[in-house]
Formats: structure tokens, C-alpha cells, sequence
């Protein structure tokens, strides 16, 4: 059925690419991944972080370099982290040397435990991150909210700044292969195979914690009800359709992180 619809700028999901044109593409939207994330008024205290998995290098992923503002994120600003945390390498607008420690500590081992995954998106929210506190799984109460009842994980673990590899790991093993991790008391992270499903859809999970939050006495729909919707709405498509329509609106001009 997604068949169906036009591309989007000429893209259409699931395209194969040169390992060079691979990188290209994850690095950019990684950059247009903050951006977004900025646009939403994210990241603002320097909370959040948003992973690329290098496609040849692939125990080295890509952040943003520390420090810059998420609306400023450009291609020349990622830097390449190795398996250690060091940083290797980055655009010549990138002060190479640091990245966000949680964001290392986080990224590296979820990424080593899921080779399926190529992306990870970690912020705090206005919604996510209270109803985290919650240590509540989402339920079926809105449309949005059946992409993620049949895969997500609550990660009950007391390590909210994540200053350790091992808090991380602990998060990792606690996800599972879910693509929507809760952590208690710290937000929502997400898991995807593109940058473009990792973040669309953990916008779409803001918006599910929103009504959890706004609505404590909702009633849910059946689960039968609730895996029809998923069939449609829990596909990594969705995810990565979501996030083509957030940049066409806050990122009108997608070649401003070139």
C-alpha cells in the first residue's frame, strides 16, 4: 500500500546506495535529524543526542560534535567516535576531541548489541520524559500510539545521567530488539535501520507521551483493534515517512547542512 504514494524529493524508502553515498546520506540526516530536533525546541540544555552507524567502519558511529546547538547542526559538524569513545575524525567544522559522554555511553553498546540497528535518538521532552517516570509501558489510546504497544521496553534502571559503558549495556539488554526503549525517570530512546525511522519515529512517540500525559484515565482499544492499526503504523516506513514530513516542515531547506 505505501507503494502507492509519491517519493518524497525523489526518494523512496529502502533505497540501496555506494558505500560512499551511504555515508553521504546517513551523515545528512543525521545533521537534518537535530535539526529537526531543535526545531522542536529539543536539546536546548544540551540534552539529546542522535546516532549514525558508519557503513564501513560499522563499530564506529556518528554525533554531533559537543557543544553546537542542534539548529546549527551541519554535515561539517559530525564527528566519527570509535568503539572507545575517541573521536577519529570529522568535517572541518567540527572541534575533534569530544562528544556527549551519555550520548557514547548510550549509543555504543545499544549499537553493538543491535547490528540491525544503524540509528539510535535520545532526548528529554515535555511529555517523554515525565511519563518515563511513570516506568509505564505506552498503551493502545490513540492512532500514533499502536506503532510502538507490540515493541517497546521499559528499561527500569536508576543510572539517569548513564556515566558508565555499563549503565548503557544495561540499557541495551533491556531493549531487546524493541524499537521504542522507556527509560525510567530519563526519557524515551529510540531504535531504527535508518536515521530516517529513528527519529520520526521518536517524535511520534513525544506525541503518544502527550496523550498518555494528558489523558491518565483513557480507555484503550482492544488488542485486536490495536494490531490492525500496527500493521500500517508500526513499519519502519512509517517511521521514515514521518520524518521526511517533519523536514518538509521545520527544514524546508534540507541543503542548509550541507
Amino acid at each position: 500500500m505505501a507503494d502507492a504514494y509519491p517519493s518524497f524529493n525523489g526518494e523512496r524508502f529502502g533505497e540501496t546506495r555506494s558505500v560512499a553515498d551511504e555515508r553521504a546520506h546517513r551523515l545528512r540526516m543525521c545533521a537534518i535529524g537535530y535539526r529537526i530536533f531543535g526545531a522542536m525546541r529539543w536539546g536546548q540544555l544540551g540534552d539529546g543526542h542522535i546516532s549514525a552507524r558508519d557503513p564501513e567502519l560499522t563499530d564506529h558511529f556518528w554525533l554531533l560534535d559537543y557543544g553546537v546547538p542542534f539548529r546549527e547542526a551541519t554535515v561539517s559538524r559530525l564527528v566519527l567516535v570509535g568503539p572507545d569513545g575517541t573521536v577519529v575524525d570529522g568535517g572541518p567544522d567540527a572541534a575533534i576531541g569530544a562528544v556527549n559522554t551519555a550520548g557514547y555511553n548510550i549509543h555504543w553498546p545499544l549499537l553493538e548489541a543491535r547490528p540491525d540497528a544503524i540509528s539510535a535518538a535520545h532526548t528529554h521532552t515535555a511529555y517523554g520524559t515525565p511519563w518515563s517516570a511513570n516506568v509505564k509501558p505506552f498503551e493502545p489510546i490513540s492512532q500514533e500510539s499502536t506503532a510502538f504497544v507490540f515493541d517497546q521496553s521499559v528499561v527500569d534502571d536508576e543510572e539517569v545521567e548513564v556515566l558508565s559503558i555499563e549503565g548503557g549495556a544495561r540499557i541495551a539488554a533491556a531493549a531487546g530488539s524493541a524499537k521504542l526503549a522507556i527509560l525510567r525517570n530519563h526519557g524515551m530512546l529510540t531504535i531504527g535501520g535508518t536515521v530516517e525511522e529513528t527519529v520520526g519515529f521518536f517524535v511520534m512517540a513525544e506525541r503518544v507521551a502527550e496523550v498518555h500525559v494528558k489523558a491518565p484515565e483513557a480507555k484503550p482499544i482492544s488488542v485486536e483493534a490495536a494490531k490492525v492499526a500496527a500493521a500500517t503504523m508500526g513499519v519502519p516506513e512509517t517511521g521514515w515517512r514521518a520524518f521526511h514530513w517533519l523536514m518538509r516542515d521545520l527544514v524546508p531547506d534540507p541543503t542548509i547542512v550541507d
